[in-house]
């Protein structure tokens, strides 16, 4: 399958049916989902049934998807998902960037990467605006990752949501790229230009 984008370590990809063991495994490991759901597992029946319409969705301002699977270039192991997905099926101008890497993959930069280049394809290519990014206040490593790429600090809000989970009474952070601050930073001494 062809990739939707390559970096120099990453290949992104569309999803597929046959992901399912792969999103399975990920959705399984307790710290790669502690502050998504708390660490609680997650079914096979619902990474069929909710997970993968989601990741399989295609959008007509993109005329793709809006989540890819990540694999290793050299070695074609899955490292876990990225997300540049519109918030309007419609329009392409603001869009909502995530990733979710299984735990072997953490540390090693490729959330940064993967990320980066989304944001530079997003701008050049896509008709992207604003880039958007929310996590739990206390996702240190994700506030990094969000950093890293570009992404400035908007605000704290609380969201209402049906299970509380350690950390999330100190509520959750947003972060966003306009494509007017990101010309400055992608051209300013000291940072690596994408190809």
């Amino acid at each position: 399958m062809r990739p939707f984008l390559e970096t120099d370590r990453l290949a992104l990809r569309p999803f597929t049916e046959a992901d399912t063991d792969h999103l399975v495994a990920l959705d399984n490991d307790a710290e790669v989902m502690r502050f998504i759901n708390g660490g609680r597992p997650t079914t096979p029946e619902a990474i069929r049934t909710r997970t993968l319409p989601r990741l399989l969705h295609d959008h007509p301002c993109f005329g793709t998807r809006g989540f890819w699977a990540a694999e290793e270039k050299t070695t074609g192991a899955f490292l876990g998902w990225f997300e540049f997905r519109p918030l309007e099926d419609h329009s392409p101008a603001v869009v909502e960037l995530g990733y979710r890497l299984n735990r072997a993959s953490w540390g090693r930069g490729y959330a940064t990467e993967g990320s980066k280049a989304l944001i530079h394809k997003g701008f050049t290519e896509l008709g992207v605006e604003r880039v958007t990014a929310n996590t739990m206040a206390v996702n240190t490593r994700s506030r990094r990752v969000m950093e890293k790429a570009g992404l400035l600090f908007v605000r704290n809000f609380t969201g209402d949501w049906p299970e509380t989970i350690d950390g999330s009474e100190h509520g959750e952070v947003e972060y966003e790229l306009t494509r007017a601050g990101w010309e400055p930073q992608r051209l300013s001494p000291g940072r690596v230009r994408q190809a």
